[in-house]
């Protein structure tokens, strides 16, 4: 894409406005917080401790808006605790001549090192360097700086209070990811009654797992009922999958077909009444058809592997309903599952140690974390300098603005910079003018910012322009409660705007990331991850007593991952302004596009057979292991050779199965023990197919465009 075409779309897409829902009550909430801070540090401190007062509250309150399904009231405190440090090491380096543009550059560092724990942790790390610009203005004492931090921190505990005290839904963040994964399962089931090939979006299983992930203290307050379901939705995805498949399951057409589509509508309509009882709390009302529908017949409409998974399907169904409908003694009496068993989340103070590997581990020089750290560092030195150096009064505003719009890939960077720009000019004005007309006082300029956080918050999810513009309003109302001269403080700051926007944009500009050159190893660990998947399974059917079903959850985890950053990469890289990766092949996006299709009949594959492994006193496939190890090695291969512009080659992969298909020929104990429809079938029919899609594969890749255009 050109350089004009991207930025033209990136601009737009900052100044879109997203009709999402809205949440007033956590809105108000967030900003009673801030007011709870403000006015009474107002009347008893002043304007200048009450600034850092309410800074501390808003971005603190910022944090429990984050998509985060740690408790809101430890991010408020733990948000709080980090501004306060900020603060209070801002206010002690600006006494000394020198040396706060030096801890200026080095916490814009650590906070860019930040985003390697999520996105969450970058943005509350950015917005304690806009605080620690904002409050700090003048050398105070040590005790002052102290007092200064307290507050920020205090900020904090406000929310944290507020949110205690004024609960919404309780672990409804929890619920909602739950709920979207069984209402995603519902939604597979009705595509599959008319397409047995129909894929399944992994994206809300996993943000389900990501959501069950607790720390301690969420483990021992979680709500009974939601216990378990979260494994019950895993298994579930491949069964039907298995019931719909006519190549595995039923037939494609006749008596099987019809029961078939029957069982998926019914199951359909379990996992939408499933859904909504998890989404609301309230018992499961069960649809009048789908109880019917779910019943397995035996005899000649279901035979073979079709009966086995909808007989699966049934009881697996049967279950998740039963876990929601269980009373609370009941589930109390159940062991809380700890270490080793369920998801377990650090707690925030032993989550300090594994921040810091994590970000030690970005120290490396194709660390996209740490060329976003050395930017967000660069700019927001340089135009705190550049505005200095100016002798503009208000310089810290040049700084602010170039923090808030950088990040770490091309597409947010520019939108948010367009739709910083705006916002900022737009609140600026507004707030001034109410200034300049009005003549408000401290505590009507105080009521007018905690109404333009209330905007802010309300407005977090519907554009970045109409945020910032809140924000922009709300500060300016802030600061207006010291001395200065509005309209030419007005000015000051759409110029600081526009320096501090425009250093950030050039700044990525001439220091890029592009995803566009992360593609081809995005696609080859893909390919790897995809053929550990469909190596693991076929490890499960190769070894007695059913060991290797842990091995198969950690390959699908690891495919999934590759899989959204692939996604992700390909996403981002759509909208830059390069054609190619310089010193990297690349694959055109009709390559990617075929890419993406072989790849999601490989993982379907792999999913049937998953739905069919062996219980703990089945009997090994012989071969089914050694062969795995083959895919596994070719795939890999196959990834090494997208990396370095060479075509896939799964000829091991076809040698290997024609051995494999005549030693089971030759076998006199195969040919007793073989039954149609048993394991071994499904076994052998699964690998006819996984050929296929590595054929697929090979001829998605084999061809590169002239030139190496990526579109």
């Amino acid at each position: 894409m050109p350089w004009l075409a991207a930025l033209r779309d990136s601009g737009r897409a900052g100044l879109r406005l997203e009709r999402v829902y809205t949440e007033p009550r956590r809105a108000a909430r967030g900003a009673c917080a801030v007011a709870l801070m403000l006015f009474p540090t107002l009347a008893i401190a002043g304007p200048a401790l009450a600034t850092s007062a309410a800074m501390g509250a808003f971005i603190a309150g910022t944090a429990t808006f984050q998509r985060s399904f740690r408790p809101r009231p430890s991010l408020a405190v733990v948000a709080g605790i980090g501004l306060g440090v900020s603060t209070f090491l801002g206010y002690l380096a600006v006494s000394v001549p020198g040396l706060f543009p030096v801890l200026l550059a080095l916490w814009a560092f650590g906070a860019g090192l930040a985003w390697s724990l999520g996105q969450t942790a970058g943005v509350v790390a950015t917005n304690t360097v806009t605080v620690m610009l904002v409050v700090v203005q003048l050398p105070v004492s040590v005790p002052t700086a102290l007092g200064h931090g307290a507050l920020c921190a205090l900020g904090g505990v406000a929310q944290a209070v507020m949110i205690t005290l004024w609960r919404g839904k309780p672990w409804g963040a929890q619920r909602d990811a739950l709920a979207d994964a069984y209402a995603s399962l519902a939604d597979y089931a009705r595509r599959l009654r008319h397409d047995p090939h129909a894929t399944i979006d992994p994206g809300p299983l996993m943000t389900a797992r990501h959501a069950a992930t607790l720390t301690s203290w969420q483990q021992r307050r979680r709500p009974p009922e939601l216990r378990g379901l979260r494994t019950l939705a895993e298994r579930i995805r491949p069964t039907l999958a298995a019931v719909a498949d006519p190549a595995i399951g039923a037939a494609a057409e006749g008596p099987e077909r019809d029961r078939v589509r029957e069982l998926l509508a019914g199951a359909a309509q379990l996992l939408d009444a499933l859904a909504r009882a998890i989404r609301t709390g309230d018992p499961v009302q069960y649809p009048q058809s789908a109880p019917t529908a779910l019943v397995v017949p035996a005899g000649p409409v279901l035979r073979g592997p079709a009966l086995r998974s909808a007989r699966r399907l049934t009881t697996l169904m049967v279950r998740a309903a039963g876990t929601l409908d269980r009373t609370e003694e009941d589930s109390l009496s159940e062991p809380v599952t700890g270490p080793g068993g369920g998801l377990v989340r650090p707690g925030p103070a032993r989550m300090v140690p594994v921040a810091l590997r994590t970000a030690r581990a970005q120290l490396r020089s194709d660390s996209v974390v740490l060329h976003h750290a050395v930017r967000l560092s660069g700019v927001v030195t340089t135009a705190y300098l550049l505005a200095r150096v100016a002798g503009l009064e208000h310089g810290y505003w040049a700084a602010m603005t170039a923090a808030m719009v950088i990040r770490p890939d091309f597409s947010q960077t520019y939108s948010r910079g367009v739709a910083r720009l705006a916002g900022t000019v737009v609140g600026v004005l507004l707030a001034t003018l109410v200034v300049t007309l009005a003549h408000p006082g401290q505590w009507i300029s105080c009521a007018l910012a905690v109404f333009c956080i209330f905007g802010a918050y309300l407005t977090l999810r519907t554009g970045y322009a109409v945020t910032t513009t809140c924000i922009s309003a709300y500060v300016v109302f802030l600061l207006d409660l010291g001395p200065g001269d509005p309209v030419h403080t007005a000015y000051e700051r759409v110029l600081l705007t526009l320096l501090g926007g425009t250093v950030a944009l050039l700044a990525y500009a001439l220091f890029p990331t592009w995803e566009t050159a992360r593609l081809p190893e995005r696609t080859a660990g893909w390919i790897g991850a995809g053929g550990r998947y469909a190596a693991a399974v076929l490890t499960a059917f190769g070894r007695a007593e059913g060991r290797g079903s842990d091995r198969v959850r950690e390959a699908l985890l690891d495919f999934r991952e590759a899989r959204a950053e692939f996604l992700q990469a390909l996403e981002r890289s759509a909208a830059e302004p390069v054609r190619h990766a310089v010193h990297s092949p690349q694959l055109s996006r009709k390559q990617l596009g075929k890419v993406r299709e072989a790849m999601a009949f490989l993982a379907r594959v792999s999913l049937l057979m998953e739905a069919h492994l062996p219980g703990q006193s089945a009997e090994p496939v012989p071969g089914a292991e050694e062969f795995g190890q083959v895919l596994a090695e070719a795939t890999a291969v196959a990834g090494t050779a997208v990396l370095t512009g060479r075509p896939a080659d799964f000829r091991t992969v076809r040698a290997a199965h024609q051995r494999w298909e005549e030693q089971l020929e030759a076998d006199p104990a195969v040919a007793r023990a073989h039954r149609p429809g048993d394991r071994l079938d499904v076994v052998r029919s699964s690998v006819r197919l996984l050929l296929q899609a590595l054929g697929e594969l090979e001829r998605a890749v084999r061809v590169r465009p002239s030139g190496g255009r990526g579109s």
